[in-house]
């Protein structure tokens, strides 16, 4: 990670201003969604061991010595209609395919698989490293395997399922790839980067006619692995396990996670980065998306004069991810563009309704389809905080909570730089216009997400100073604002307006203890009234759902 990059700020213009006190506000957010529900994961103590095995690509090598599931044909007589009735108990009638992307984008000419700087290509073809040692699933996500990959939960207890997610084999009829990007690390162009520990193992397309990506994270190294090892350890790898999948569960657009299985691998990590490197257990994550695709992989292409290489990966990309974007049509890029702006939007505010901070927000991990992407130091809020920054090697705070939107605002403006070259004067102009109304995008969404949080109903003049009241005190008594709107949710209107706050209302009573407290709930209950034909009990059941 790049350190002591000049820290850029973009000042929105805050709706939030109102009195004298509003002016101290830090740029606001959301509490967290305090019905965590956790997908159904599987806890397992399967012990496997690597298997060694016969079959080489002679021509597609790279560094490692890696196996193929022989058997893993289509079964002709299991045709995929069929398939699509039931789930699949076997790897033998499960079939992946990298074709849909190599078959348009241009690969890297060198096989071999050492670090160097790479051109002219979207992809390196590169082969996963197995483990030496043991290699246990930790665990599985149900319903990532039956809903999206269409196989049952008994093919995870078999040894192909162990060696395919962790790298020791590849499917037959797939090529591994490592995605070539760039991106801007704390505002600094870092040039090339790239999947420095990733592999793409192939694309699967399911019954509901799906194409889920996927990926093996920390499965070795690659040409774009630069100091790295290519390897992942356990610690990490469990929290993006369960931090994916607990974001679908928020409703938050994210990759999946698959499966997670260690190994008895030494992997060399400095934990507290102060220069005492500890062995820890490697680890892979098996993590599927509808796309990788990132701001970083425009990036690289103009950043290298590959014009040509930027405009085919951009066609492609909105032909395969954008179906609302005609791609014979001479304005698409901006169309494209136009989208990205909105649903980064909407992504970033999603992430501030349920306090998430990224941690490290570079372009390069920023999807194009605005997804949430490369959980690394990333954390959930405890008390409210708007300067929160979850990533230790963050000196400046540059991901602070309070500042990924502008953030955001930052990456597509570097998105746009790496299409202006495909432009013309007059499509320029548009985008730029286009960028110029995301803060009013995420405001709306923000303002939105907010307003339900408090169980409100229709709109006020009022809403936003109500709001930036309530984060003020929150600040200022360094509430727990989960539990501060949980507790809003539970509390009945006449124990506020009575200032009764019950002692298992702690964060409430926490914020209750403010001067301004008693001002805040008269503008709160006079609020509630507004909204037509509605109860108490129906506003905390809503504020609950």
């Amino acid at each position: 990670m790049l350190r002591g990059a000049r820290r850029t700020v973009l000042n929105f213009p805050s709706p939030f201003l109102g009195e004298n006190w509003t002016q101290r506000i830090k740029f606001p957010f959301c509490c967290l969604i305090w019905r965590l529900q956790f997908p159904p994961l599987l806890l397992l103590g399967v012990t496997c061991h690597a298997v060694v095995g016969s079959l080489w690509r002679p021509s597609l090598q790279g560094n490692a010595n890696l196996l193929h599931l022989s058997r893993n044909r289509s079964n002709p007589e299991q045709g995929y209609c069929e398939r699509g009735a039931r789930l699949v108990s076997s790897l033998d009638f499960w079939t992946l395919s990298s074709e849909n992307l190599i078959a348009v984008l241009p690969t890297d000419p060198v096989k071999e698989n050492y670090v160097r700087k790479v051109k002219n290509c979207v992809f390196s073809i590169a082969f996963p490293t197995p483990f030496q040692s043991r290699v246990r699933l930790v665990a599985v996500s149900k319903e990532v395997l039956e809903d999206i990959l269409d196989l049952d939960l008994s093919v995870s207890e078999t040894d192909d399922f162990i060696q395919l997610v962790s790298g020791g084999k590849i499917v037959f009829g797939s090529i591994p790839l490592a995605h070539r990007y760039g991106g801007h690390q704390f505002g600094i162009w870092a040039d090339q980067l790239g999947d420095g520990r990733a592999h793409l193992i192939g694309i699967y397309m399911n019954r509901q006619g799906e194409k889920w990506e996927l990926q093996l994270k920390g499965s070795g190294k690659t040409p774009y692995s630069r100091n790295g090892d290519g390897r992942a350890i356990l610690r990490s790898s469990l929290r993006e396990f369960l931090c994916s999948e607990a974001m679908h569960y928020l409703g938050i657009p994210t990759s999946r996670a698959a499966s997670l299985v260690v190994s008895d691998d030494v992997v060399w990590r400095d934990q507290f980065y102060n220069g005492n490197l500890a062995k820890e257990r490697g680890a892979v994550v098996l993590r599927v998306a509808k796309s990788w695709f990132r701001i970083g992989s425009l990036e690289i292409l103009t950043h290298s004069g590959e014009l040509d290489l930027l405009r085919m990966l951009l066609d492609f990309i909105i032909q395969e991810y954008f179906p609302l974007v005609d791609v014979k049509e001479p304005n698409r890029y901006v169309d494209f563009f136009s989208i990205v702006v909105f649903e980064t939007a909407q992504l970033i505010a999603l992430w501030m309704s349920v306090g998430f901070a990224h941690g490290v927000c570079n372009t390069d991990n920023f999807s194009l389809l605005s997804i949430t992407i490369d959980y690394g130091p990333f954390g959930f809020m405890e008390a409210y905080n708007p300067d929160f920054v979850p990533n230790t090697s963050d000196d400046e705070r540059r991901y602070k909570i309070g500042n990924q939107a502008n953030i955001g605002m930052f990456n597509l403006n570097k998105l746009l730089q790496a299409l202006n070259p495909l432009l013309n004067p007059r499509q320029k102009q548009l985008a730029t216009q286009i960028l110029k109304e995301y803060p009013v995008l995420y405001y709306t969404r923000f303002r939105e997400l907010f307003k339900a949080k408090l169980g409100l109903l229709g709109k006020s003049e009022g809403d936003d100073d109500l709001i930036a009241f309530l984060l003020h005190l929150m600040e200022k008594t360094e509430a727990d604002f989960t539990m501060t709107f949980r507790q809003l949710s539970e509390i009945t209107q006449s124990q506020l307006q009575e200032l009764v706050i019950p002692q298992e209302f702690w964060a409430l009573k926490m914020i209750s203890k403010h001067k301004l407290f008693p001002a805040w709930v008269s503008q709160y209950l006079s609020r509630l009234k507004s909204n037509i034909s509605d109860s108490d009990s129906e506003r905390r059941k809503r504020m609950t759902g």
